[in-house]
């Protein structure tokens, strides 16, 4: 390919970085996969809410007309499909998408011309940091999210390094599967073209590879678009009720704190952030610190959540690995390399239960408290908690459905025909379709969130056993409602500690009549 084809990128470093990845690389890969694997096994804890919402979306799979951007409803639908539905088969794909982070960001020090200590130090800051750990143990977007930034950001220090029109192509596969999975990948996006523009890269915009990746991205993520389109964009609602449950509380102070606590790994991603933009030889992947800078300062004007950055960070890791490599005085550069393996190690051990759901809530929540770990006991309404809130999350579903199968099984075989299930949120709502069918129990309907989207099935809800709906909503849908008994466990998360369970009857309309009236309730 010529120089015009590129648009006149830099030429190739003076030196030849190795080509091989580590073993010791191979084997932090194999210990984070082996790490999710021997978890889901063996965890006290149970699936967690938002999974449980994921699985109801696999189930009524619509391409083109999803709430949330579908890549996570297909996971769901072909993994449930070939691997079946265990709390292990759930998370395989999880727990592998999080060891193919750990390798590309190994795999991104060595084209950035770090040695093979810069490849383990990078892959250490991954496997050693909870964010990453807890993102690759949960079935949802997340993980699948950090893989797709993480691949565009390889595949764009790969057209530094080698002009090679095929890592276009890499990078609009990457973001088109990226807004795929979370809308977020418009932040990466607009962040890329930003800093493509005040890069020396600048001059690639005059080729056509920009385009046609640009187009490719765009037609693999058009399902999440359509899909908005046809559904009249109910992304802006959601995001109107985020801002103001949550993201509100999160100011630039609180998004930059949230950084920090990545420890170690947090001091080695600014200096390899400064590396990028200021350092020689490193300087020329200036692309690839823009992005990653750009994307900071969007996030925190748009008041991301501190997660959000997280999938930058792979990257930035192996490119403060990389600036170590570059300290001249060899006593110097091993003693960075041993304190930053070291610190970064000692890290991920301290912090590994908060990564894992490893210790049971008794021992998790005084460990939290030892460790001075409070921010990971804030739940999302910024209150403080006896668990972190994905913990809490976990916990007492099975129990509750039970409950719910006792309420439905004791109901009069005439009403038991013709009754339906009602459930408050979707969380309630995902837990019954769950684990309900092998109770007996029919599908749930629910209003919360994307379950509306389900509609309201064939009955027309002449007997109802309601699960966490108060009596307040229910006097305004039925003539009768009669508390059965309240459920609940002292670790769930607050709204789950105090769920009563209704049988009402006499619909004043039915649930076709009624369900137009319910769309946008949470």
């Amino acid at each position: 390919m010529t120089e015009t084809d590129t648009g006149g990128a830099a030429p190739a470093p003076e030196h030849t970085p190795p080509q091989a990845t580590s073993r010791v690389v191979m084997l932090l890969v194999a210990l984070t996969v082996a790490m999710h694997f021997t978890t889901n096994l063996l965890s006290p804890y149970g699936i967690q809410r938002d999974e449980f919402l994921y699985l109801a979306m696999g189930r009524h799979l619509d391409l083109f007309r999803m709430e949330f951007p579908p890549a996570i409803a297909i996971l769901a639908k072909f993994s449930r499909t070939l691997l079946g539905d265990s709390i292990f088969a759930i998370r395989f794909l999880p727990a592998v998408a999080a060891g193919a982070i750990v390798y590309l960001s190994a795999k991104i020090a060595i084209h950035l011309g770090g040695s093979r200590t810069a490849q383990v130090l990078a892959a250490t800051a991954v496997v050693a940091s909870p964010l990453f750990l807890r993102a690759g143990n949960l079935f949802q977007p997340v993980v699948f999210d950090q893989l797709a930034w993480t691949v565009a950001l390889y595949s764009l220090v790969r057209l530094v390094q080698t002009e090679k029109p095929k890592w276009w192509i890499w990078f609009g596969v990457s973001a088109g599967l990226g807004l795929l999975t979370k809308f977020s990948a418009i932040f990466f996006g607009s962040a890329a073209l930003l800093a493509v523009l005040v890069s020396p890269q600048r001059c690639w915009l005059l080729t056509r590879w920009p385009w046609i990746a640009m187009g490719i991205a765009i037609l693999l993520g058009s399902p999440s678009v359509i899909g908005q389109m046809l559904l009249d964009y109910p992304v802006l609602k959601q995001m109107q009720d985020l801002k103001q449950s949550q993201l509100d509380r999160v100011t630039p102070s609180v998004f930059i704190a949230g950084q920090i606590q990545l420890g170690p790994g947090f001091v080695l991603a600014l200096g390899g952030l400064i590396s990028l933009l200021l350092i020689k030889p490193l300087r020329r992947f200036s692309v690839v610190g823009w992005t990653c800078l750009l994307v900071f300062f969007i996030l925190v004007i748009l008041h991301g959540k501190g997660y959000y950055l997280g999938p930058v960070y792979p990257a930035l890791f192996a490119a403060g690995a990389c600036a170590i490599d570059l300290v001249s005085r060899r006593n110097l550069r091993l003693g960075l390399q041993w304190t930053a393996g070291i610190l970064l190690v000692g890290f991920g051990l301290l912090t590994l239960p908060i990564g894992i759901p490893i210790l049971p809530p008794e021992r998790m929540a005084s460990y939290s408290l030892a460790i001075g770990a409070t921010s990971a006991l804030r739940n999302n309404q910024g209150e403080l908690d006896r668990l972190p809130q994905d913990y809490a999350d976990m916990i007492g579903w099975p129990e509750q459905v039970a409950e719910v199968a006792k309420v439905f099984n004791s109901l009069p075989p005439r009403d038991k025909a013709r009754a339906v299930i009602i459930a408050a949120n979707y969380g309630e709502a995902g837990a019954i379709d769950y684990y309900g069918p092998r109770l007996g129990l029919p599908q749930v309907i629910s209003a919360a969130g994307t379950y509306w989207f389900f509609g309201p099935g064939d009955k027309p809800g002449d007997v109802a056993v309601t699960v966490g709906v108060r009596e307040e909503s229910l006097k305004q849908f039925f003539n009768e409602a009669t508390l059965v008994k309240t459920v609940g466990n002292p670790w769930s998360v607050g709204e789950e500690r105090n769920v009563p369970i209704y049988i009402a009857r006499g619909p004043k309309k039915t649930l076709q009549q009624v369900w137009p009236s319910l769309a946008g309730r949470n």
